[in-house]
């Protein structure tokens, strides 16, 4: 058993120690065994749940889930610290450093008079910074883990920085009709690998409207998914009350049944 002493209040130095305590002899098997890959997803799933906390402006939930996303940046520094490679420390001294210079307008001499000036000079100093000489290296610089929605659209507005991009949204609405044609013809062809690119330039056509129109593709989507959940359980709702089985009716008769739930939900009414 290790010793540890009980506290009132915990601080992050605490928090440390006891990422330490269970990494190390006598600690915990599980917590011994993690490496970076090993609680990747794990990192992945706090974050979302801590974005959930937001979502749902729920103050007690985000204490608790932004806790869990600093549990995991701890135990990816302990696994570093054990490598000697950095501490707690060096991150919390590169973040510093970090922001004092990207905000010269603060912490420096230079002026700025609106909020366009700020992000042109983040982002040329970021240029600077990560010793990034040509516009591709920052589309390149993108992380590919991001979801796909996500990726495009910041992909798409780093190339609108670099002068490459639709001049307005009707525009890039036009390209998704030339796309639609190209996966229409596409899928004619019956060529599985010319339907997927056709697919994801589509997609990334969408992605590219939804910018312009100054909406995140990616919350957008989130949207349309839970308004679907929600009119395909008001729809199996409408058909359970008729003792039916979704699955014994033909797609024909299913529309019906949605068609009218969405009437329902419009209306604001609950289907039982």
């Amino acid at each position: 058993m290790v010793e540890y002493q009980q506290k009132e209040k915990y601080s992050i130095n605490d928090l440390i120690d006891i990422v330490r305590l269970l990494r190390g002899e006598g600690g915990c098997p599980w917590d011994r065994e993690q490496t970076h890959k090993s609680i990747r997803q794990d990192f992945l799933e706090e974050t979302c749940e801590a974005i959930e906390a937001i979502d749902l402006d729920d103050t007690d939930l985000l204490r608790e889930e932004l806790g869990d996303v600093l549990l995991q940046v701890v135990f990816h520094c302990r696994i570093e610290e054990e490598k000697d490679s950095f501490r707690f420390d060096d991150i919390c001294d590169g973040i510093c450093k970090k922001l004092i210079v990207r905000h010269p307008h603060v912490f420096g001499e230079l002026t700025v008079d609106s909020t366009g000036d700020v992000l042109r000079n983040w982002d040329n100093i970021k240029m600077q910074t990560k010793h990034q000489t040509t516009y591709t290296e920052t589309l390149e610089s993108v992380a590919k883990s991001l979801p796909a929605l996500m990726r495009s659209q910041k992909v798409g507005k780093r190339a609108m920085r670099a002068g490459m991009d639709f001049r307005n949204a009707e525009d890039a609405m036009a390209c998704v009709s030339a796309e639609k044609a190209e996966l229409e013809e596409a899928v004619s062809t019956g060529d599985k690998s010319r339907i997927e690119e056709e697919l994801g330039d589509l997609l990334f056509s969408c992605v590219n409207v939804a910018r312009h129109l100054g909406i995140d593709a990616e919350l957008a989507l989130n949207k349309s998914t839970n308004k679907f959940i929600r009119r395909f359980s008001a729809t199996e709702n409408l058909v359970r009350a008729e003792n039916i089985d979704m699955q014994t009716l033909p797609i024909e008769e299913l529309d019906v049944y949605w068609n009218k739930a969405k009437e329902l939900i419009s209306d604001g009414k609950d289907i039982d």
